[in-house]
C-alpha cells in the first residue's frame, strides 16, 4: 500500500449516461458532499494474507455493503436501512473507496465499531458505512495507509469459464491497498449492472468470484467486450483515465 489509496471507478466509454457516477468531465456530483467507504484489512507481523485473497475478499465486502438490509431504503412493507442515508450520500457524489490496514489493538476496535468483516480463505476486511472525506472516526483515521505490501506466494488458479472475474489491467502496477480499492470498484460496477433477480442469486451464492490478470491480448480484448470497466480517477499511484478493471459477470456477457 502506498501513501493514499483513494480511488473512483470513471466511465469506460464517453457515451456513459446522464446522471452516471462515472463521468471524466466535471459534474454536478462534484459540487455535493464528498464521502467515502472505508475498508480495513487485518494485517498481523505474522502470517499475512495472499495479496489475490485481499483483492477477492474486498470485491466481497463491497458486495456484502452493498447487499445488506441496512444500506438499502424503503420498499414495500420494509423501513429504510440504518446506513442507508449513507450510501445514497455517497452514490450521489464521487465514489471513493480507501483501504486501511489494522492488527493486534487497532483490529479489534476497529471491529468494535458499526460495519461488517468479510473473510476470505485467510484474509479478512472489514467495510464500513461511508462517512464523509474529512469525517473519518478516530479510530479509523489513525490507522495506517502505507507501509506494507502484499505477495502471492503461488500464482492465483485461473479463473474456469463460468464464474465472475475481475480482470486487473497487465500494464499497471499498483499496491495492494490501491488493487483492493479498484477490485472493489470493479465489483460495484458489476452489481450495478445486475437485475435484482441476478443481485440475489451472486448474494445467495455468497458472492463467487476471482480476480486475475489476463496477457496483454486477453486484456485487449476485455476492454472491448462491453463488459463494465473501472477507469481510475488518477488521486493515487495511477494516470488519471487508467483502465484497471474490467468487471466479468456470466450474466453481463453478449
Amino acid at each position: 500500500m502506498t501513501s493514499d489509496s483513494i480511488s473512483e471507478p470513471l466511465p469506460a466509454a464517453p457515451q456513459a449516461p446522464v446522471g452516471s457516477p462515472f463521468r471524466t468531465e466535471p459534474t454536478p456530483r462534484d459540487e455535493a458532499p464528498q464521502f467515502v467507504l472505508p475498508l480495513v484489512v487485518r494485517l498481523e507481523r505474522t502470517d499475512p494474507p495472499a495479496r489475490n485473497d485481499a483483492l477477492v475478499t474486498a470485491a466481497r465486502a463491497v458486495l456484502t455493503i452493498l447487499s445488506d438490509p441496512r444500506s438499502q431504503g424503503e420498499d414495500e412493507g420494509r423501513a429504510e436501512g440504518e446506513w442507508a442515508q449513507a450510501v445514497r450520500d455517497w452514490q450521489d457524489a464521487r465514489i471513493r473507496k480507501v483501504v486501511r490496514r489494522a492488527r493486534g489493538a487497532e483490529w479489534r476496535k476497529a471491529c468494535a465499531l458499526p460495519g461488517i468483516t468479510v473473510t476470505g480463505e485467510h484474509a479478512e476486511v472489514r467495510v464500513f458505512p461511508p462517512v464523509p472525506l474529512d469525517g473519518w472516526p478516530r479510530e479509523l483515521a489513525k490507522l495506517q495507509v502505507s507501509g506494507t505490501e502484499l505477495d502471492d506466494p503461488e500464482a492465483p488458479p485461473v479463473p474456469g469459464p463460468a464464474g465472475p472475474v475481475l480482470w486487473m489491467n497487465p500494464d499497471v502496477a499498483m499496491s495492494a491497498g490501491k488493487a483492493m480499492a479498484q477490485a472493489g470498484h470493479g465489483a460495484q460496477l458489476a452489481w450495478w449492472e445486475l437485475s435484482d433477480t441476478e443481485r440475489k442469486a451472486w448474494r445467495d451464492a455468497g458472492f463467487p468470484l476471482r480476480v486475475a490478470t489476463p496477457d496483454a491480448a486477453r486484456w485487449r480484448e476485455l476492454t472491448a467486450s462491453g463488459l463494465p470497466v473501472v477507469r481510475d480517477a488518477g488521486f493515487t499511484e495511477v494516470a488519471p483515465g487508467s483502465c484497471t478493471v474490467v468487471a466479468d459477470h456470466p450474466a453481463l456477457r453478449r
